[in-house]
């Protein structure tokens, strides 16, 4: 079904702070898109300074306050985007959604057991970075709530070809979601979609920034200068600015893409593994 320019909408799971708010902000700036999120409630004020911003430009913004990523809310999610948003309306799909553990599969050596992952952080963390993405694809895609060539973009980073620490779980998430992504690709490119997967880099988020602390957001910043050929992280506007791009007719060939976006950071990683003394 096709509806007018004007009832195109761009729907944003997580959209209140980080990414996804940013996204958002970018995405407003289009006078053909209107932008509909879902956040948890966790930022309050954040989440409506987003909206005071983006309608002080003149954009059209309307945040909802439900867990999108929670697999039995995800239905009544889609009830409430029925409110706003006609049959065949979603230009563009967002899946920024956070959610994840930290933590070792193994207790060992100087492991403490409260660093051990719990079965329910693995259900948590795979519900809402990766099995949320076919589950709302699905839902959009059964209610005719997809405009004609609409775009499913999800985000991911360079975890799932790297190890790091104690982000196993995080990584084995993400390398679902890109598997969901390739196969959806195929499912929905029959109906004239679009389903990608946009790999960025480390982006310095104010939840990033408050969990690290001063000293080690230094410390962030520093191995990241020394890490890329741009000598510094990469920005939240930048991965809008990318996602923005993605939305316009000329990139319609991508498809079940995973679109590097690192500014060459997956090439460092590995220099990590196969050259230990590179910082030196």
């Amino acid at each position: 079904m096709t509806v007018p320019s004007s009832e195109r909408w761009a729907l944003i799971l997580g959209a209140s702070v980080g990414i996804g708010a940013a996204i958002a902000e970018v995405i407003a700036e289009d006078p053909a898109l209107k932008v509909l999120g879902f956040h948890r409630g966790n930022h309050p004020e954040e989440a409506q300074a987003l909206v005071d911003l983006i309608r002080s430009r003149g954009g059209e913004i309307t945040l909802c306050e439900k867990n999108a990523g929670d697999p039995e809310t995800i239905e009544s999610c889609v009830e409430i985007v029925k409110e706003y948003i006609p049959a065949g309306g979603i230009k563009l799909f967002v899946h920024s959604l956070s959610g994840a553990s930290l933590g070792h599969f193994l207790k060992y050596d100087n492991v403490a057991e409260s660093d051990q992952l719990a079965t329910w952080q693995f259900e948590k963390t795979f519900n809402y970075l990766a099995h949320s993405f076919p589950y709302w694809a699905r839902s959009l895609h059964e209610a005719s709530l997809l405009a004609p060539e609409a775009r499913l973009l999800g985000l991911t980073n360079a975890l799932e070809h790297q190890m790091l620490h104690n982000c196993g779980l995080i990584a084995a998430a993400k390398a679902a979601l890109e598997m969901y992504v390739r196969y959806l690709s195929t499912e929905l490119g029959r109906y004239g979609h679009r389903v990608n997967l946009l790999r960025f880099g480390s982006v310095l988020t104010p939840a990033l920034t408050k969990m690290l602390g001063p000293e080690a957001v230094r410390e962030f910043e520093d191995v990241h200068k020394k890490l890329l050929a741009a000598g510094r992280t990469c920005k939240a506007e930048e991965v809008a600015r990318m996602v923005a791009l993605l939305t316009r007719e000329d990139t319609a060939w991508f498809n079940g893409a995973t679109i590097d976006f690192t500014g060459g950071l997956t090439q460092r990683l590995l220099d990590v593994v196969y050259s230990p003394d590179w910082l030196a």
